[in-house]
């Protein structure tokens, strides 16, 4: 992969965490950060799994795998909350 190709998986890992989150059913207690590091996993996850099952090189926009991506973030953003919140001690 060329370094293009890292920025841009990046940025798109970006906007798939903020997806992610917004999809995510109740309220996530989890800093900003941590959803952009969710979405760039689960950018990188849903490319690999995408190009594995053979729907990422299609012609045009590939939707199939931004689902995938965008699937994986729900449950990665969900399980980032549940671990984020239960480290966090409250008085």
């Amino acid at each position: 992969m060329e370094i293009a190709g890292i920025i841009s998986a990046i940025l798109v890992g970006l906007v798939i965490g903020v997806l992610g989150r917004l999809v995510a059913p109740g309220k996530q207690g989890i800093p900003i950060w941590l959803t952009i590091v969710v979405g760039i996993v689960a950018a990188f996850i849903g490319t690999a799994i995408a190009r594995g099952i053979g729907y990422a090189d299609t012609a045009g926009f590939d939707w199939l795998e931004l689902l995938t991506q965008v699937g994986i973030a729900v449950v990665g953003v969900m399980i980032a909350a549940g671990a984020y919140g239960r480290r966090r001690v409250t008085h």
